[in-house]
């Protein structure tokens, strides 16, 4: 019972961390390093050391009084070893194994000690994919999170969407060319990546002693080669048998030297382990290459920026989506690609649509500041057909007139929007025509 209580407790942990999360802050790409490589290098550091601890991990044979517990104990501290010499000897009639013969003095010989670390190289391993994703959560800072709110939900209530429309056109037009720094970190964070699996790449053929560039590629001629004539990279890298000396004092209080055979099970699963983690990393060198090159095609070209930001919105028009798209920054650009990831498409689609109508520059303003501003108030007036004095006397009478015409209010908006263009007729010529007031054409680049 306890067995399957602990199954199912271990299945809903490991469901749980391959999900993907409700606020997204990364591309697929990404998660695979972190959620998925990372945790299978821990998983396989949990293997490899339940064996190795709990198990028998070495099992050494000899024809002497030497303790077996002893031996093995000695052999698996100190390492074991095979010649080159007998790789490729015959097994049965030369050579009891490839690599394992009589060992002569001057004979060159390959010490096998990795398999003791291979389980803490796997830990640090796995940790070292969870590095760039945890230097990226700590500057992101919850910045998505605060932004998506409540719309990612398709059934939120008018009174709550609303706010939050509002709201993000607000940031966006007051935080505008202010992303860079946003997308920059993030692109970091990606190299580093691709960093950390080159490095890990010779990283381990370092621990290997050379063996792990190579490897995969080894394999593959091993599968291609006649049988008689071909010699397993995995049992070269990862032998199977190995011998061990084993020196002590002989009842005379000579130096006796004892030879033995060594089993290590263990070298089985740990040459599955990294034929696989070659392949894997190639995989993952190249989508990390490949995603370096997407994301410099974005940066260079506002086209390849709308047609990604078209794929990831269905609802949104297209014109609503291209006006936006060429007139934003690549940081304004990336914040928007990953927040239509994080809110439902009709949310995004309202929130375009307001963010286009508005516009993208600056500051909201009201409608009546939105115009080009002349510099000062401009009056005309009707000529008559009197004399010139009699002209300047009626023009005088009529500014006067005018003061007394329009009410304190009329002179307050005058004078808060001296945007407006006021024409004044001759009220005693034309009695009838009323004030007139229009506005100049607005300028394009708030459009």
């Amino acid at each position: 019972m306890e067995k399957v209580l602990f199954a199912d407790t271990f299945t809903k942990t490991f469901k749980d961390v391959l999900k993907v999360p409700e606020v997204v802050i990364d591309d697929p790409i990404f998660r695979i390093h972190y959620k998925f490589t990372g945790l299978a290098l821990l998983f396989a550091s949990i293997l490899v050391s339940g064996y190795q601890f709990f198990g028998n991990p070495i099992m050494c044979i000899q024809k002497d009084d030497i303790p077996e517990q002893l031996l093995n104990t000695y052999c698996w501290i100190e390492g074991t070893f095979t010649l080159p010499k007998a790789l490729f000897k015959d097994v049965g009639t030369e050579v009891v194994y490839p690599g394992v013969d009589k060992y002569l003095p001057g004979d060159e010989l390959v010490e096998h000690t990795f398999y003791q670390w291979v389980c803490f190289m796997l830990f640090i391993q796995a940790l070292m994919f969870c590095v760039p994703y945890v230097l990226w959560q700590s500057v992101e800072a919850g910045r998505m999170t605060h932004l998506a709110q409540k719309l990612r939900n398709p059934c939120l209530p008018t009174k709550e969407c609303e706010p939050g429309y509002k709201g993000l056109v607000t940031f966006f037009r007051s935080h505008r060319f202010e992303h860079k720094f946003y997308a920059t970190k993030f692109l970091f964070c990606e190299v580093l990546n691709l960093v950390n699996v080159i490095f890990q790449i010779f990283f381990i053929n370092l621990f290997l002693g050379g063996e792990f560039t190579k490897y995969g590629v080894d394999v593959i001629k091993y599968t291609n080669e006649e049988q008689q004539n071909r010699l397993d990279p995995m049992i070269r890298v990862f032998p199977r048998i190995t011998k061990c000396t084993f020196h002590k004092y002989g009842s005379s209080g000579d130096v006796q030297r004892h030879d033995a055979l060594c089993l290590l099970p263990l070298n089985i699963l740990n040459e599955k382990i990294y034929i696989v983690m070659w392949f894997w990393f190639i995989i993952l060198a190249i989508l990390d290459g490949l995603l370096l090159l997407f994301r410099l095609a974005a940066i260079l070209s506002p086209s390849v920026r709308l047609f990604l930001m078209k794929r990831v919105t269905n609802l949104t028009p297209r014109g609503v989506i291209k006006s936006i798209v060429r007139q934003i920054s690549y940081g304004d650009w990336f914040l928007l690609y990953f927040l239509s990831g994080n809110i439902d498409d009709i949310h995004f689609c309202k929130f375009a649509d307001q963010l286009y109508k508005e516009g993208v520059h600056g500051s909201i303003l009201p409608d009546e500041e939105k115009c080009e501003l002349p510099d000062e108030v401009e009056t005309t007036e009707n000529p008559t057909n009197g004399n010139p004095g009699d002209d300047h006397k009626e023009s005088e009478h009529e500014d006067t007139d005018k003061e007394s015409e329009h009410d304190d209010d009329s002179i307050k908006k005058v004078d808060m929007y001296p945007t407006l263009k006021v024409e004044l007729k001759d009220s005693k010529s034309t009695p009838s025509a009323p004030k007139e007031e229009f506005i100049d054409e607005p300028d394009e680049s708030y459009a």
